[in-house]
């Protein structure tokens, strides 16, 4: 993980991302990899859940909802 690498619950709604790490357990990380959230994929944050949970992120050009603590564990970069 890069210096610069934050949790992508760190970003602010509407940020620009990429992703530079995925910490979540093998079993569950299938499913993320499948809908296309890759190392090195651009990301944006769309907004939280009135309560902070599910987040919900554009994606390849579709819009992915996953679990807070799925979030927590998806390192990204800031675009500049």
């Amino acid at each position: 993980m890069s210096e610069s690498s934050q949790p992508l619950t760190s970003l602010q709604v509407g940020s620009a991302a990429t992703v530079t790490e995925i910490k979540i357990p093998p079993a569950n990380r299938a499913r993320l990899l499948e809908m296309g959230l890759l190392v090195g994929t651009p990301i944006q944050l769309i907004r939280y859940a009135p309560m902070g949970d599910p987040v919900e992120i554009k994606v390849r050009g579709y819009n992915l909802t996953i679990r807070k603590h799925e979030a927590e564990q998806i390192f990204v970069r800031t675009n500049p």
